[in-house]
């Protein structure tokens, strides 16, 4: 009976201790997620390339084969337009939400001609670019983001030989993530 009583009191003694813990340590890592990271480079609506030291905002492309550009974006006036071609040896996209739920990955196999052209957009507005299809969005791919109005995308090229970094570089710095007009 006493080892089981010690057994409780050091379980909610331990579970007050690690509550304390967390509450205490909280304000650290508020704010010091994927999403108000992306948001603190100041680069809404347009791909801003990582550098392999991290920026003032902790974000670094630590891959030494992959050129990694990302674009923080709002769907809530108008849907999103990704956009980029070139050639590189693989490229991949990948949507996420502000909460960094991953919405929707793409690559150049996955991609009409090899070329990204992706537009994301809510459910509504997704009806309306279907009720008058448009020439320009003929080869884009729609994706729906259902409850998040923002989000950002990551868009990776591959660099696996100093002969393609070039390559690399030039596609994210010629991509585009901007708002879709009509």
């Amino acid at each position: 009976m006493r080892s089981v009583l010690f057994a409780i009191l050091t379980g909610l003694v331990g579970a007050a201790l690690l509550h304390i813990v967390i509450i205490l340590t909280l304000p650290q890592f508020t704010g010091k997620d994927a999403y108000t990271r992306v948001l603190g480079l100041f680069e809404m609506d347009s791909f801003f390339a990582l550098s392999a030291d991290p920026g003032p905002t902790g974000l670094a492309n630590d891959d030494p084969f992959l050129r990694v550009a990302v674009c923080g974006f709002s769907i809530d006036g108008s849907p999103a337009r990704f956009r980029a071609s070139g050639t590189v040896p693989f490229w991949s996209l990948v949507i996420y939400d502000a909460n960094s739920n991953e919405v929707f990955s793409m690559n150049d196999q996955t991609s009409v001609n090899g070329n990204l052209d992706l537009v994301v957009a809510t459910p509504i507005q997704l009806v309306e670019l279907r009720k008058t299809p448009s020439e320009r969005l003929a080869q884009s791919i729609m994706v729906e983001m259902p409850e998040e109005q923002e989000g950002y995308a990551v868009l990776r090229a591959l660099a696996p030989t100093g002969s393609f970094e070039e390559a690399a570089r030039s596609f994210l710095a010629e991509s585009s993530c901007e708002p879709f007009s009509r």
